[in-house]
């Protein structure tokens, strides 16, 4: 959900969990409000690529290639009677742009540095080179509109790179669909086939971007070395709006999961239209002020907005400070986990610089602490799930009966025996 760098965001691109369930979840009203929002105005049309499928090798036009199974993926099995479970943490990246701030790479290279993987949420347009702007149709919406900006042909170039990388390395491409339409005249007035049409495009522009780049003939820039239709298997809606049309069409392409949820307490996940339904979760807010909500959303955007409201460069005096706060709230909502009931912790960020950074900061420093924990397994939303679903559907549901912090009583191996 990076913004392109030559167009200041709209505040809207980065509202994340607005809805009556986060507030009620323990996220401040304050927090949640809407900024105002603009759209940019399409330019000229340009010719829809055609893409053709074959097995093996190169897809279509050469953006994308079948190279088989992705590597440094965990070979999960089940639980064994009474074993207790892993500490499973989840850092997911919405939008995923890779632009001159050299976060991608950051992140790439603190993943390696700690046996993590990671998700990240592809915009389908940051594929797509603004000067092609006018192929996106977005429902609902003039041809070309989007409340994120698109990318320079560059930025697209070096984006895809980052992706490309970043599968190889184990990592998982999921979406963060298009134009990031919230509010009143965004994604939640959406129809399922509003959905599948934002889906196909999506797809389309990753699996396109060799020819929208024209960059086909470049033997030298390798396609994404994986098939999109294999590897979309789940994604995250702007400002976590609109779950409730896009889960049937999930569940009809054959999606596995979905993270759009707001604000829901640390607990085990269920199934919600037949996909894991793994939400943004309420942590605990260290030095919260008087008066105001003791917890925050487990996102970066969420976390600023608490600090500093729609400033996104607020005061540096204050930074350190807001750093350590940050921090402090993922480790909170780590610690609550890891030492009570051993929910997964899913946390969401963009690649941004809000505030000086420090979110970025509070992220990596973070994540550092929680890899030094003993049984924490810092994975993807795929892995995630692939773990879910090799396990005894009566321990999840066991699982499940664990309010948020909370120790089995009599132990771990004769709850889990019980099961």
């Amino acid at each position: 959900m990076s913004p392109a760098p030559r167009r200041a965001p709209s505040r809207r691109t980065f509202l994340i969990g607005a809805s009556a369930a986060a507030v009620t979840a323990g996220c401040t009203p304050a927090a949640q409000e809407n900024p105002p929002r603009t759209s940019a105005p399409p330019t000229s049309a340009r010719r829809t690529p055609t893409v053709t499928k074959t097995s093996g090798g190169p897809i279509g036009d050469g953006s994308t290639a079948d190279t088989g199974p992705q590597p440094h993926q965990p070979r999960w099995k089940r639980l064994k009677p009474g074993e207790v479970p892993p500490q499973f943490v989840v850092f997911s990246w919405d939008g995923s742009a890779n632009l001159d701030s050299g976060l991608f790479p950051r992140f790439r290279r603190l993943a390696q540095e700690n046996g993590a993987s990671m998700t990240f949420f592809l915009s389908g347009i940051y594929a797509l080179p603004e000067r092609h702007r006018r192929l996106y149709h977005p429902p609902r919406h003039p041809v070309g509109a989007s409340d994120i900006s698109f990318l320079t042909t560059k930025h697209v170039i070096s984006t895809m790179r980052q992706i490309g990388r970043a599968w190889t390395e184990g990592h998982e491409i999921g979406t963060h669909f298009n134009g990031h339409f919230c509010g009143a005249d965004g994604v939640s007035r959406w129809s399922a086939a509003d959905w599948d049409s934002e889906i196909k495009q999506a797809k389309h522009f990753v699996k396109t971007w060799k020819t929208t780049t024209g960059t086909t003939g470049d033997r030298d820039l390798p396609p994404l070395p994986f098939d999109y239709e294999k590897e979309l298997i789940g994604g995250r809606t702007p400002c976590l709006e609109g779950q409730t049309h896009l889960l049937p069409t999930a569940e009809r392409l054959g999606w596995r999961y979905d993270a759009s949820s707001p604000g829901a307490a640390q607990v085990w996940p269920s199934k919600k239209h037949g996909l894991w339904n793994l939400p943004l979760q309420a942590l605990p807010f260290p030095d919260a002020t008087p008066g105001k909500s003791k917890h925050v959303l487990s996102m970066d955007y969420n976390l600023m907005y608490k600090q500093s409201g729609a400033d996104m460069h607020g005061d540096p005096a204050l930074r350190p400070r807001w750093r350590a706060q940050a921090r402090d709230a993922y480790l909170a909502g780590f610690e609550r986990a890891h030492q009570g009931n051993r929910a997964p912790l899913f946390i969401g960020n963009h690649f941004e610089q809000w505030n000086g950074g420090i979110y970025m900061d509070a992220a990596e420093d973070a994540l550092v602490e929680m890899a030094k924990k003993p049984g924490v397994k810092l994975v993807s939303f795929r892995q995630f799930v692939d773990w879910l679903d090799v396990q005894d559907p009566h321990v999840l549901a066991r699982l499940r009966e664990l309010p948020p912090g909370t120790r089995p009583a009599q132990g771990w191996k004769t709850f889990l025996r019980g099961a």
